[in-house]
């Protein structure tokens, strides 16, 4: 009898790791070409600023500082459109392909609306620098950067729509192979325009802001080709016209205006960061920027797992698996964490052969490699709050964290960049203090958001009532 139960316990035991080594599997399945494809666009942001920086100081500054205000913007919009998502994943749970084509029609006017206001807002930023008292050095690169930049705007917000009815369904590899193929031309025509080759003038960092405007429209003629594919016919998105429909269009918004909120709230404080550093002078922007890239980067496979956690989590729950919805929250968590780990350990043994790959100031790397220590620690921290908040996008859970984003961030962390970096008490610290400011905001975040994760993934009357 005792042999029976042990026996019994053992293979119920042996079950269980089964299951949570397959669903392990299944995140990573999905995780890892949307890692590959995040690295990648990452890498388009590092050539960017190794380029920029290789060619002159000031227009690393200027492209550093184009950035600060490029990426909060794309990211707004583009958290917009992400609803797709997690509303793709549900409908693709419960075999709703039908719904999931016009999701995507009434997707592409919210992406073509976006894109064309961010190329208005991107195209009159001036008056921030000017109000920020900004470096006019890099200021005078920044903003023409931001005006080639934004010739591709509307390209990039329709790439994402279509991009994100693949990933719903499944599908992530093709964003990866697109990337992967973009970060490929991206190189080069960044060199030909920074240096002026085969007879076009020299452009130095703005011609990193053109280089980006044309890769959007290869990147979305390439995504046009995978949607167009027979395994999305079943969808029917190219079969009719439909014309903007707000009572469709306004789910997506109650989905999508939180979570563009979110991102906003977390990148809008890096950039503006970097906005009121500009104060200290391009090599300190230059030695921040260079410790912001190598944080985005090893920040990827985070943010790739937190994505794939809201496509899991939103099948999971379609598909009316609640439980088992919440053994891959958890498991998405995990393995974030151990993640995040390893890349602080890299950071920290190598840290000065990769800020001598960005510049050749000793200044400005000295600086830089005592920036990294901070990401150290506040890597960790960064990677929980964002597969929480991928996660809780699977449930639709999206205006809770939208609240908690804005309190860490600006509520909690802002303040106390200021209070430090400028020295509103005591000493002030510069650079430093701005560092420990984020760093105690994204710890705030990580914590709430987990939290609500917690919350959520145990509570199944909250997870009907976000499903419809």
């Amino acid at each position: 009898m005792t042999d029976k139960v042990l026996t019994g316990k053992r293979v119920n035991t042996t079950t269980q790791t089964s299951k949570y080594t397959l669903e392990i599997r299944r995140l990573f399945h999905i995780a890892l070409p949307l890692m590959g494809a995040q690295l990648a666009q990452m890498g388009m942001g590092v050539s960017d600023a190794i380029m920029a920086g290789q060619y002159n100081s000031a227009d690393l500054a200027g492209v550093a500082l184009g950035g600060s205000l490029l990426w909060p913007v794309m990211l707004l919009i583009m958290g917009l459109i992400q609803a797709v998502t997690p509303t793709v994943a549900q409908l693709n749970g419960r075999k709703d392909y039908k719904e999931i084509g016009e999701v995507i029609r009434q997707g592409l006017w919210m992406a073509l609306i976006g894109g064309l206001t961010g190329v208005l807002i991107l195209n009159n930023i001036g008056p921030v620098y000017a109000l920020l008292d900004v470096d006019p050095v890099a200021t005078a690169i920044s903003i023409p950067y931001l005006a080639m930049a934004s010739l591709g705007f509307p390209a990039l917000m329709c790439f994402f729509c279509l991009r994100f009815l693949a990933d719903g369904m499944g599908f992530t590899r093709p964003a990866m192979f697109i990337a992967i193929a973009a970060l490929c031309l991206k190189i080069p025509l960044n060199y030909v325009l920074i240096y002026g080759k085969f007879g076009l003038p020299e452009m130095g960092g703005v011609g990193c802001g053109l280089a980006n405007g044309i890769i959007n429209w290869f990147q979305l003629f390439m995504m046009v080709l995978v949607v167009s594919q027979k395994r999305f016919n079943l969808t029917g998105w190219r079969q009719k016209f439909s014309a903007p429909d707000w009572r469709r269009i306004k789910p997506l918004l109650i989905i999508g205006l939180p979570i563009g909120a979110s991102i906003f709230a977390e990148v809008g404080l890096f950039s503006f960061t970097t906005l009121l550093l500009g104060s200290f002078g391009a090599e300190t922007v230059a030695a921040h920027n260079i410790a912001m890239n190598l944080n985005g980067v090893l920040f990827m496979p985070a943010m790739a797992l937190g994505m794939a956690a809201t496509i899991r989590i939103g099948f999971r729950v379609g598909a009316k698996e609640v439980s088992e919805a919440r053994t891959t929250a958890a498991l998405a968590i995990a393995t974030t964490i151990l993640v995040a780990l390893l890349g602080s350990v890299f950071i920290y043994f190598f840290r000065f052969d990769v800020t001598a790959l960005y510049t050749q100031d000793t200044t400005v790397a000295d600086q830089a490699s005592v920036l990294l220590l901070f990401v150290v620690f506040f890597l960790i921290f960064d990677a929980i709050q964002s597969t929480s908040s991928g996660a809780l996008r699977g449930y639709k859970d999206t205006r809770a964290p939208m609240w908690i984003a804005f309190f860490s961030f600006w509520g909690i962390g802002l303040p106390i960049e200021c209070i430090l970096g400028f020295g509103w008490i005591g000493e002030p610290m510069g650079v430093y203090g701005f560092w420990v400011g984020l760093a105690i905001g994204v710890g705030t975040a990580a914590f709430l958001l987990s939290f609500r994760l917690w919350q959520t993934s145990n509570n199944e009357e909250r997870i009907r009532k976000l499903a419809n």
